[in-house]
């Protein structure tokens, strides 16, 4: 684990307090000592000392980013008002600073207890997504006339006829895709993918990038297994979810104005339920 701690620490106890795993004690000397096993690699410990004195898994203090320069709060809240999801874009690539700020980027996203396996699949050339789109877009055709799957059609009627006309539907003409997998044993394998790409859509659209989330596209690559292995998502890992971007070929000139959601203020009482409520809760909480 290449833990240390030198000469600047002031016992003060804030990377053992702070400690998730409490893998962290004093020696002692109250010198902060290390309990390998229980420790999860969050690195809080290196984040928290107010002296810089102590080092873990190689990563030492004087190398990590400090919080200055954070955008203030109406900046962030502006920047999620104006994002829009993109179905036109550019037939280019993005620059290559641009590719690499994004995907650098990728490497702080959180993970539930740090599970920090999640694998990046990005199409970054524009003649790769082509030829990634062209044989998807062709097999979902034959799919679709397939007369085993005739009573499924209905549901991608609209879909088939927008195929038929050329339409890119599925990856709309987006010349680049990212697809987040998951191993199977991963704690929170089902939403680590969504909140890495949450991430990712802001500070792309910070960079001037468009994106869209793309469920479809996710389905599709399902589907065919030989679309998993081009993207070489490992044996015992789970797709997660996809998500094209690019340029975009459009320029929103102002927000949207949502309908607001229910927000509700939980009261202090715990409310009992029958076995009938119970029941029904118990549905709704787990059926997919």
């Amino acid at each position: 684990m290449e833990f240390n701690v030198d000469e600047k620490c002031i016992h003060c106890g804030k990377c053992i307090s702070d400690c998730m795993g409490k893998a962290l004690k004093f020696n002692q000397n109250r010198i902060p000592e290390l309990d390998e096993s229980k420790c999860i690699k969050c690195q809080h410990c290196l984040a928290i000392c107010p002296t810089g004195a102590l080092s873990i898994c190689g990563k030492r203090p004087e190398e990590s980013v400090i919080p200055d320069n954070i955008p203030k709060a109406e900046q962030m809240l502006n920047l999620i008002k104006n994002r829009r999801s993109i179905r036109h874009y550019k037939n280019e690539n993005i620059d290559k600073d641009l590719m690499l700020k994004l995907k650098d980027m990728l490497n702080w996203v959180p993970t539930g207890v740090n599970n920090h396996r999640l694998v990046f699949s990005f199409i970054d050339d524009v003649e790769v997504m082509n030829e990634f789109r062209n044989y998807t877009n062709g097999k979902m055709l034959e799919a679709l006339k397939n007369p085993v799957l005739k009573h499924l059609a209905g549901k991608f009627e609209r879909y088939k006829k927008a195929f038929l006309r050329g339409e890119d539907i599925i990856f709309r003409g987006a010349p680049h895709m990212v697809v987040v997998s998951a191993p199977i044993d991963s704690p929170c394998g089902d939403i680590d993918p969504v909140i890495a790409l949450s991430y990712f859509e802001l500070y792309a659209k910070s960079l001037g990038i468009g994106t869209c989330w793309c469920g479809i596209a996710g389905a599709v690559i399902r589907m065919f297994p030989e679309l998993c292995e081009t993207l070489e998502i490992p044996e015992n890992y789970k797709l997660g979810y996809a998500m094209l971007f690019g340029m975009p070929d459009v320029d929103y000139k102002r927000a949207t104005q949502p309908e607001k959601y229910q927000m509700i203020s939980v009261k202090k009482e715990i409310k009992s339920s029958d076995i009938l409520e119970k029941t029904k809760r118990y549905f709704w909480n787990f059926i997919k």
